[in-house]
């Protein structure tokens, strides 16, 4: 790519932090860049720093480019054998609490912290558990927190997941009672401050996206969010290669623990 074209994302990469606040220098530069360009070339806008300046005018091409700076694929109980363990660490903490605490991180169309109501409700009463589910993008949140889904999302479901869900129309749509237990709020994994503190927090296929600095940045922050002993759940491609550096210690594929010593 040549000088002029670098230069010209450097600058857009400067103005869109200071339109957004989010620093895209940790994400990881030639898959965001591809991804924005592609943007960029159908709107047909002449160049980065143009683009920018468009952003700053027009809310639909920001709330587009938000929408694309991750790619929204999720599914209920995605990769069950996990969800699995999961479940079993959930199991043994409403034995031991009376209230549980869990964070669903970059939680897209609302498939996984639902699916993390079904399992605390086999276990717990809806009082006595909470999940909070961020994600950066508004337009994904607002879809979540409607919780409405085609027949197709809710197949793998087994009878007794699926009854937490009422036909209306075309859509299935998660009961109220599952529903009240989850509060969606718009965050910024790498800039906003940890909603709480957490007995639960599951962090999946988002960190791809990030380059090493900014990784560290985010596990260091989910670390802090952890309750002593508290379980963090991350992707298939997203295993923790130094958890000690943040505390934590592997229990199983995918599965850290916050040491009891620490915050």
């Amino acid at each position: 790519m040549s000088e002029v074209v670098e230069q010209d994302y450097e600058q857009f990469k400067s103005l869109f932090f200071q339109l957004t606040g989010i620093n895209l220098s940790l994400y990881k530069e030639e898959q965001m860049k591809r991804r924005l360009n592609s943007l960029r070339l159908r709107r047909e806008i002449p160049s980065f720093v143009a683009y920018a300046h468009q952003l700053r005018e027009n809310k639909q091409l920001l709330d587009e480019i938000l929408s694309r700076m991750t790619i929204n694929v999720t599914e209920f109980f995605r990769n069950r054998s996990r969800w699995n363990i999961l479940e079993n660490k959930i199991r043994n903490l409403a034995s031991e609490k009376k209230q549980l605490s869990v964070w669903s991180a970059a939680c897209s169309t609302g498939e996984e912290p639902y699916s993390l109501a079904i399992l605390c409700s086999k276990y717990m009463s809806k009082n006595t558990f909470s999940i909070i589910a961020t994600d950066i993008d508004q337009k994904v949140l607002n879809t979540a927190s409607q919780g409405t889904y085609l027949e197709q999302a809710i197949e793998p479901l087994t009878d007794d997941e699926r009854r937490h869900f009422s036909k209306k129309g075309l859509l299935f749509e998660v009961e109220d009672d599952l529903k009240q237990t989850v509060s969606f709020m718009k965050h910024d994994l790498l800039l906003d401050p940890s909603p709480g503190q957490f007995d639960i927090i599951v962090c999946r296929n988002v960190l791809i996206y990030f380059t090493e600095e900014g990784k560290k940045t985010i596990y260091q922050k989910l670390s802090n969010s952890l309750k002593p002993d508290g379980t963090l759940f991350v992707g298939s491609t997203e295993q923790i290669f130094s958890p000690a550096a943040y505390h934590l210690r592997s229990t199983e594929t995918f599965f850290y623990q916050k040491t009891a010593n620490e915050r």
